[in-house]
């Protein structure tokens, strides 16, 4: 079994590296394959048994309903295999995403013909399954979209897959397939998209808090202060008299339910220190637990609205805020 298993991951390897790599994929009857299921081997050997028993006992009316089965399968392929001929698949803009998370793929259908298309499934072609047992697991377990195509019209179906690791990823092979009208065959084709997806590091469940900030150049004196200071977060408690525009509701939320009371932005100890996400000060040995912390830490001062700036070994970014700066930072992770 294993040197069966062997070959067929083999070819299968080899067949899906011959397949072309695009974005926009029109489907003819060059790559659109048909076998039959479970079912139409039933119905084969349901027709030859009715087949041998009409010869046999010369019955009329068993020729009938044989040919007239037959006759239903035969119309029952062609219209299966035009289900999926002439329709145009194209791949919508994938934004990025954070390893281990579930990625959605956005594909639009595109039906130029003046009949519908029923019974249309797509999802991630499972890789190398060893056996029928194993074939069969994956595809409970896998998650297919079904839609209908419109005459004429178009439908948006969603493919989920998950990265497991960081960096610029080109997207997995996906497939296509229906089994209408009767389920008796099995019309599918196989698509490697040209697209790539940027994923982002996987923060870590229960970071430590925020590094202490630093004195900025500017303010020298400041530098044995913020040694000894054990978190930056440009936070301080509620005093009376304070704007209530100044109050962290975000930050306010959390520690009232612990009861800590209300805090208010210290813009006096902001302008003093600067917020440093150093990959050499992270705490850690291994270089992914690195980056996991810094994109906690990332997203930690995004939802407090801090200034921050982020040192990595060939990268530095300077300190800023706002969703493009958050963007650029998850970026240069990525990809270190």
């Amino acid at each position: 079994m294993q040197p069966l298993a062997f070959i067929r991951r083999r070819f299968q390897a080899w067949w899906q590296s011959r397949l072309p790599l695009t974005d926009q994929l029109t489907l003819t009857q060059r790559n659109v394959y048909i076998v039959p299921t479970g079912p139409g081997w039933m119905l084969a050997a349901t027709l030859l048994t009715l087949l041998v028993a009409a010869i046999n006992y010369q019955l009329s009316l068993g020729y009938l309903l044989t040919f007239l089965l037959g006759g239903c399968a035969l119309v029952g392929m062609h219209v299966g295999h035009a289900t999926l001929r002439g329709l145009a698949m194209n791949l919508l803009v994938t934004d990025a995403q954070q390893a281990g998370s579930a990625a959605l793929i956005d594909i639009q259908l595109t039906n130029t013909r003046r009949a519908a298309r029923y019974g249309i499934g797509l999802s991630v072609l499972r890789p190398h399954d060893v056996d029928a047992a194993a074939q069969k697991a994956a595809r409970k377990t896998s998650h297919w979209s079904w839609t209908d195509v419109p005459a004429q019209g178009s439908s948006t179906v969603q493919v989920a897959f998950t990265p497991t690791r960081r960096g610029l990823q080109r997207l997995p092979t996906l497939t296509a397939e229906t089994r209408f009208p009767l389920g008796t065959f099995r019309v599918w084709t196989v698509w490697r998209p040209a697209a790539q997806v940027l994923v982002y590091p996987a923060p870590e469940l229960h970071p430590p808090p925020l590094p202490p900030g630093e004195p900025r150049p500017s303010n020298a004196a400041a530098a044995s202060r913020a040694q000894n200071s054990a978190e930056f977060d440009g936070l301080r408690s509620y005093q009376r008299g304070d704007a209530m525009k100044r109050v962290v509701w975000k930050k306010a939320a959390k520690a009232d339910d612990q009861g800590n009371g209300l805090v208010v932005r210290d813009s006096q100890q902001a302008q003093r220190h600067e917020l440093w996400l150093d990959f050499m000060q992270t705490g850690t040995a291994d270089t992914e637990h690195k980056l996991s912390r810094l994109c906690a830490w990332v997203l930690m001062a995004d939802r407090l609205g801090l200034d921050y700036g982020l040192r990595l070994p060939a990268l530095e970014v300077k300190p800023g805020s706002g969703e493009a700066h958050r963007r650029r930072c998850l970026e240069a992770l990525a990809l270190c």
